[in-house]
């Protein structure tokens, strides 16, 4: 007698069969969970859990308060990251949930700090990055860092400020954004991108500090979450010991910056 797979794994393999064949193309939002209920004639329950399968597979990702997207990131056969990129990728995810303990709070701190200068500055800056668009191919993943540094300046913390600058040789050489996005969502992407930094800005003008917050941790958020795909594509994970290496090499590089300035 045959086993009868759970529903939730055949919601999972027909999900995940409709995105490799190109039905739900990258960048594509899932239908609700109530509308895939409906379909599958199944609970939420089960539905969740297929949803959180395609999320352990690098699939789908989260977009906050926007709901769940197929990965922008190419399927693993149609793409190949060079295995030293490859490695950083534990790396980068833990530096960018520090950057999200961090940044949070200097968006909040600009926006009620900052002079008109410097907001007008800081759109400006925005504004000449985002009207970039270039190749993916030819464009590091994080490409708006300096965006991200005067918000950051703007704070008018030196210890933030300081910090951030410190972390920008090992954030920004990371890998090029091709890796993360197909090509022919180049333009979707960067334009989402330039919505989320308008959020920033525009609550940064209104010297809002809770909606400057705000639309940080959801900037950052989403790049977590597109970076936590790729590695979940590529079948990469950090180890606990690849993790105290990764901070080991921080904390001593902030060590001799230091006693170098002593």
């Amino acid at each position: 007698m045959t086993k009868r797979k759970p529903l939730s794994t055949v919601v999972a393999e027909s999900l995940s069969e409709r995105i490799r064949t190109g039905e739900l193309l990258p960048g594509a939002q899932l239908p609700t969970e109530a509308e895939l209920c409906a379909e599958y004639e199944v609970s939420r329950t089960v539905i969740r859990e297929a949803v959180a399968r395609l999320r352990s597979e690098g699939l789908v990702v989260p977009q906050q308060g926007r709901g769940i997207f197929v990965s922008e990131t190419p399927l693993p056969r149609n793409f190949s990251i060079p295995d030293e990129a490859l490695k950083t990728l534990p790396e980068t995810i833990a530096l960018l949930e520090l950057r999200l303990s961090v940044e949070v709070e200097a968006a909040g701190l600009c926006a009620e700090r900052r002079t008109d200068e410097e907001a007008q500055e800081i759109r400006a800056l925005m504004e000449q990055i985002d009207a970039q668009r270039g190749d993916p191919n030819s464009v590091q993943i994080h490409y708006d860092y300096d965006f991200h540094l005067a918000i950051a300046k703007a704070a008018r913390n030196e210890f933030i400020y300081g910090f951030l600058a410190f972390l920008r040789p090992m954030i920004v050489p990371r890998f090029q954004l091709g890796y993360v996005i197909v090509p022919e969502m180049k333009e979707a992407y960067y334009a989402r991108i330039h919505a989320e930094h308008t959020a920033i800005v525009s609550a940064i003008e209104r010297q809002d500090g809770n909606g400057a917050r705000q639309a940080m941790r959801s900037h950052l958020h989403n790049s977590l979450e597109r970076i936590r795909a790729l590695a979940q594509a590529s079948g990469i994970a950090a180890t606990a010991d690849e993790q105290k290496a990764a901070a080991a090499s921080l904390f001593a590089s902030l060590q001799n910056q230091n006693e170098g300035g002593v």
